[in-house]
C-alpha cells in the first residue's frame, strides 16, 4: 500500500502555478543536459574557405546555422593584435567580446544573424576567422582565411637618358608591369616591412621618337594604365656638351703651352747669365 501511494504522489500534477513553473523548470534544464551530451558525442563538421578584401572598405562573413542554434563563437587570430572572440548564448540571448577592436562586431544582431563585419578593413586584419556552432545537430566550424590587398600607386615619368621609367609603388601583392610598345624593359622589386612591394619597370628604347608610351599596371584590385612623351636627350644639349668639352680641351693646352714657354725662357736667360 505504501508503495502504491508513492506511485500515486509520482503520477500527480502540481497542485499549484508556483510547482508548474518548477516542475517545468527542471525539464528545460535536463533536456538542456541532454542536448549538451548529445552535441559532445556528435560529428564536427569544418569548412575552410579563402576571402579577399580591398584595404579600407568592409569585409562580411557569413555564418549560416544549420538548425536550432545553442552557442555562436567568432575566434579570430589576426596578423595584428592577437586572439580576438565574440560568443552568443541563444538561451538567455547574451553576447560576450573579449580583445576585440572596434572595427569587427557582429553586423546585425546575432540572434538574428550571425555575420561577422570588419569596418575599414586593413593590413593588420589578415588572418583566421572561425566560426563556431553549437547546434543540436552538432558541431560545425567555418574558417575564413582573409587576405588584404593594397592596389599600388602607379608612378610614370622619364629618366635622364630619356627612357620612361614605369613604378607600381606599395602594392600587394606585387604588380605585374608591361608596356604597350614591348620591346626591351628592365624590372626590380622591393619589398617593404608591411609586406606590401613596390616594382619598378626601365624601358630602353632604340628608337629616338617616342612618342605616347603607355605603361600597364596589372593588380588583383583592378588593372591600371598611363602615358608619357619622353624626348631624348637634345642636340642643343649635346652640343653645349662638346662645347664644354672642347673649351676645357683647349684650357688644358694653353696651360701647357704658357709652361712650356716659361720653361724656355728660363733656360735661356740661365744660358745668358752663363756667357
Amino acid at each position: 500500500m505504501m508503495g502504491s501511494s508513492q506511485q500515486a504522489g509520482w503520477c500527480q500534477k502540481p497542485t499549484s502555478p508556483t510547482e508548474a513553473r518548477a516542475a517545468l523548470k527542471v525539464v528545460r534544464k535536463t533536456t538542456y543536459i541532454i542536448v549538451l551530451l548529445t552535441i559532445a558525442v556528435a560529428t564536427e563538421l569544418t569548412e575552410y574557405k579563402r576571402v579577399s578584401e580591398t584595404v579600407g572598405k568592409s569585409s562580411v562573413l557569413t555564418c549560416s546555422p544549420k538548425s536550432d542554434t545553442i552557442m555562436a563563437t567568432w575566434r579570430i587570430s589576426s596578423k595584428v593584435g592577437g586572439f580576438c572572440t565574440l560568443g552568443y548564448r541563444a538561451d538567455v540571448n547574451k553576447t560576450k567580446r573579449a580583445n576585440c577592436s572596434d572595427s569587427v562586431d557582429w553586423k546585425f544582431r546575432p540572434d538574428q544573424d550571425l555575420a561577422l563585419e570588419i569596418r575599414q578593413v586593413g593590413i593588420a586584419d589578415e588572418g583566421n576567422y572561425t566560426c563556431q556552432l553549437i547546434e543540436l545537430d552538432g558541431n560545425f566550424w567555418k574558417t575564413y582565411h582573409l587576405t588584404v590587398l593594397v592596389p599600388p600607386r602607379l608612378i610614370l615619368s622619364c629618366d635622364d637618358h630619356g627612357n620612361p621609367v614605369c613604378k607600381a609603388a606599395t602594392g600587394k601583392p606585387a604588380a605585374q608591369i608591361s608596356w604597350v610598345l614591348e620591346s626591351n624593359s628592365t624590372s626590380e622589386e622591393e619589398d617593404h616591412v608591411n609586406g606590401t612591394v613596390t616594382v619598378l619597370s626601365r624601358f630602353t628604347a632604340y628608337s629616338t621618337n617616342m612618342i605616347n608610351m603607355t605603361c600597364i599596371v596589372s593588380h588583383p584590385t583592378g588593372n591600371q594604365s598611363k602615358s608619357i612623351v619622353c624626348q631624348p636627350p637634345r642636340n642643343g644639349a649635346h652640343f653645349l656638351h662638346c662645347v664644354i668639352s672642347l673649351a676645357s680641351l683647349l684650357s688644358l693646352l694653353f696651360l701647357l703651352a704658357v709652361l712650356h714657354l716659361c720653361i724656355c725662357c728660363d733656360s735661356r736667360i740661365r744660358r745668358r747669365a752663363y756667357v
